[in-house]
């Protein structure tokens, strides 16, 4: 599985420059809150943990 690490790390100085909480970003993407928690801190490492961190970097592009 690829490593989503810097992309992580990426999302989450975006949403502390932007004052985003991780449930704001949890609702907007219908995913629960632990999840999109796990998701972003490398503890759920799934394909679909993938996917939704590829389509957050994309969705807020994200560079």
């Amino acid at each position: 599985m690829p490593e989503t690490k810097p992309g992580r790390e990426k999302i989450m100085e975006y949403l502390e420059e932007n004052d985003i909480s991780v449930t704001s970003l949890a609702v907007t993407y219908g995913i629960k809150k632990q999840d999109m928690s796990d998701f972003l801190t490398g503890r759920k490492t799934t394909p679909r943990g993938n996917r939704v961190i590829l389509k957050i970097i994309s969705d807020l592009r994200i560079k």
